[in-house]
């Protein structure tokens, strides 16, 4: 009987512990999921008017990001660091600096190096090998993506056939370096949302999408031109310009914007790129965050 006592009360006593487990675990579980349905960086770009007058230095983008705004994933724009794409001490440098912070390197934005959409078969040729370098910049650095431009001269014909040919060949060729080429809405004829999915459809390969901004859209519906590209979207731009007095952007329609992308089933990285004049910059990031988070909480 005390044998049989002994061992019920063990026996309670180890489903309690199982119980307490569970619990535990359940509730590491739900602690270890994301708050919102996507991750925030900060697009460098937010900075553009520091660093070119430079009051910032690109080396310090990454630790500016972590403790100033507790933001651990940041976005490279190339102008900063233009002539450092073959420089591997420089390169490792910013990669340490982001370590040693916590920060994730998620993509560098390239400008200036040719249009890919270029109908001029030699211009184009050179453009997409100016991208090379690019390409392997950001596996060093352990970024995903370059953001690149669809950018040509020419009718809406000729240049999406000429950007499908230049992106097809620059995505075969970050394909090995698990990077992929994201196609912005950055003026011309990318800011028609319809036109660069077309694109998109044609160049029909795994690692080649689009960065939709919430800006950069002009005569077209911005709200309809991030539907339109986020099927393709490997990434999401938040283009901020102002705020009111309850916090939202005067411009944009962030919960409307936002309800998109969640219903597109995104799940990545939406940086930050205020481009504001009234507030500073710093101000503005914040603002910007804030903003995401109150429509993250929101959307659930």
């Amino acid at each position: 009987m005390n044998n049989r006592r002994a061992f019920l009360k063990q026996l309670g006593f180890s489903a309690l512990s199982l119980s307490a487990m569970g619990g535990l675990a359940f509730e590491a579980c739900a602690s270890s999921q994301k708050p919102y349905f996507f991750d925030i960086s900060l697009a460098q770009w937010s900075f553009h008017k520091s660093l070119f007058a430079k009051k910032m230095d690109n080396l310090d983008f990454a630790e500016t990001a972590a403790k100033q705004f507790g933001i651990q994933a940041v976005e490279y724009v190339n102008q900063f660091f233009k002539d450092k794409a073959k420089d591997q001490a420089y390169l490792k440098e910013m990669l340490k600096r982001a370590q040693d912070n916590g920060v994730t390197n998620v993509e560098i934005m390239i400008d200036g190096e040719g249009d890919l959409g270029s109908t001029e078969i030699t211009a184009r040729k050179k453009a997409v090998e100016n991208h090379y370098k690019w390409v392997e910049a950001a596996k060093l650095l352990g970024c995903k993506s370059i953001r690149v431009n669809a950018a040509g001269k020419g009718t809406a014909e000729e240049v999406k056939a000429a950007a499908i040919e230049s992106l097809h060949t620059l995505s075969e060729f970050a394909a090995p370096y698990a990077i992929n080429i994201m196609v912005e809405n950055h003026g011309g004829l990318s800011s028609n949302g319809q036109w660069l999915s077309a694109v998109l459809k044609e160049v029909n390969l795994e690692n080649c999408g689009t960065l939709p901004d919430f800006g950069n859209f002009y005569e077209y519906d911005p709200y309809q031109g991030v539907a339109d590209m986020m099927p393709f979207a490997k990434g999401v731009s938040a283009k901020s310009y102002d705020f009111d007095a309850e916090g939202n952007e005067t411009k944009i329609d962030y919960f409307k914007m936002m309800k998109i992308v969640k219903d597109a089933g995104f799940k990545g990285y939406i940086g930050i790129e205020y481009e504001g004049d009234r507030l500073s910059e710093e101000e503005g990031i914040k603002k910007t965050k804030l903003l995401l988070e109150k429509v993250g909480a929101a959307l659930g």
